[in-house]
């Protein structure tokens, strides 16, 4: 599968007038290799801390294009940075972001689901894709 990834990955940037690179692998391998949600500039560093040698530029240049062809998602978690996560190693999952600590948990939720299809269809649609995000807050003890 991992091959396959690849080959679609290098045949998009070719498509986007880029080279595959060792940094652009690099930002990709960042992504598919981690459970974490990171912005542009952890990712950056995080290939910095592994001594490839990479601008700002390349990170953002390769993360717009493999968002715009759908290998990541962005999550917009309402603090001004974009995160970014593989989509296709991961099945469909939810996100809680904590308020207070930014930390962000990922959750799968079959009951909420199968409402979100029951109210689409009650009102005469069919769920296609969803983005759900609850901002949540620790309880107090």
């Amino acid at each position: 599968m991992k091959v396959d990834i690849i080959s679609r990955i290098k045949k998009v940037l070719q498509d986007e007038g880029l080279r595959f690179t060792k940094q652009r692998k690099a930002v990709w391998n960042e992504l598919e290799n981690s459970n974490d949600h990171h912005d542009a500039d952890k990712i950056y560093e995080n290939i910095k801390l592994k001594k490839v040698s990479v601008s700002r530029a390349t990170v953002y240049r390769t993360l717009d294009v493999l968002a715009k062809n759908k290998f990541i998602r962005k999550l917009d978690v309402g603090d001004g940075r974009i995160r970014y996560e593989a989509k296709t190693s991961k099945d469909h999952h939810d996100h809680m972001i904590c308020l207070d600590t930014g930390k962000i948990i990922e959750f799968f939720d079959e009951d909420l689901e199968n409402l979100q299809d029951k109210i689409a269809k009650k009102h005469g649609y069919k769920v296609i894709r969803h983005t759900h995000q609850l901002f949540v807050k620790p309880i107090k003890k």
